[in-house]
């Protein structure tokens, strides 16, 4: 099913952060009907740096073209501000779909954006955000590839006019409406109040930043249809990973780790290698006319 059928659907698809081939795999095995592929997770693992507008465009699309020669699932993309005005908006869109991409996310903040949930943000102006997203609309190829507009006005305008300006970028065409940061409860009920009848509302659950954590299935209650977990993985895998490294300075061996790691086999089994090994060994010996001539 496509992911804008299944948004359709009053039950939330949940989608999970991912940042490359591997976690893309582990996450669509778990049985996650959508995935995030997030600029915030790009830059924490590819640069080891924060979300300040460093990842590049053609970082993200070849990121999402090696998910995509992954797995099938559903892939939301993370495409920051756009990196440019309504014409830079076009070329992204037009290369995040040739690469695999079921849905595009643009954001109203300045460039260099930041993250979300950063302070000291900025916005360009809601009319030119409108014009973005009407920029990103005439480039789609495919109607099955959505648009999704994200405002960061709560942090900086208050929610009232964050409201106001996903309105605006409904009209001018956003299949799916992102305000940012809420901050508590009530304010992410009060924005799918406003919009929910609109489009279908996207929820952003941060760990330990401004929007409390909620379940999905409560989110669902409230009108959102599809909850992010974007950069919760790195965050898990990040914590794993320092353990280890102490583990490994201090001991001199990964033994005392063992029993959180996968073993060589294990892991071989996790990505598939015996099934890739098999397949290759179809290809070894091809009895055609040269062969047969020989």
């Amino acid at each position: 099913m496509s992911l804008k059928r299944r948004l359709g659907e009053p039950r939330p698809v949940v989608a999970p952060g991912i940042y490359d081939g591997l976690t893309a795999s582990i996450a669509a095995a778990a049985g996650f009907e959508a995935l995030y592929l997030s600029g915030a997770a790009l830059a924490y693992t590819r640069l080891g740096r924060p979300d300040i507008g460093l990842v590049t465009m053609s970082e993200v699309a070849d990121t999402i073209a090696l998910v995509r020669d992954r797995v099938p699932t559903p892939l939301v993309v993370d495409a920051d501000t756009g990196y440019g005005n309504a014409l830079n908006v076009q070329r992204t869109v037009r290369s995040f779909e040739r690469a695999g991409a079921s849905a595009v996310q643009l954001e109203d903040q300045t460039f260099p954006k930041r993250c979300g949930h950063l302070r000291d943000k900025s916005l360009i102006p809601p009319g030119e955000m409108a014009g973005k997203i009407k920029a990103a609309v005439d480039a789609r190829t495919s109607s099955e590839t959505l648009i999704v507009a994200r405002t960061d006005a709560v942090a900086v305008e208050g929610l009232p006019a964050a409201v106001a300006r996903a309105g605006l970028y409904a009209e001018a065409g956003a299949d799916i409406l992102f305000v940012e940061a809420p901050k508590s409860r009530d304010d992410l009920a009060a924005v799918a109040a406003a919009l929910g009848p609109a489009r279908p509302l996207l929820a952003n659950m941060v760990e330990g930043g401004d929007t409390p954590i909620l379940p999905a299935g409560e989110l669902g209650v409230l009108g959102y249809r599809l909850v992010i977990f974007p950069g919760g993985i790195v965050r898990a895998l990040a914590r794993t990973a320092e353990a280890y490294y102490r583990s490994l300075g201090e001991t001199g061996t990964t033994e005392p780790f063992r029993d959180r790691m996968f073993d060589f086999n294990a892991l071989n089994a996790l990505i598939g290698t015996p099934d890739m090994l098999e397949r290759g060994r179809a290809y070894e010996s091809f009895g055609g006319r040269t062969n047969r001539a020989a």
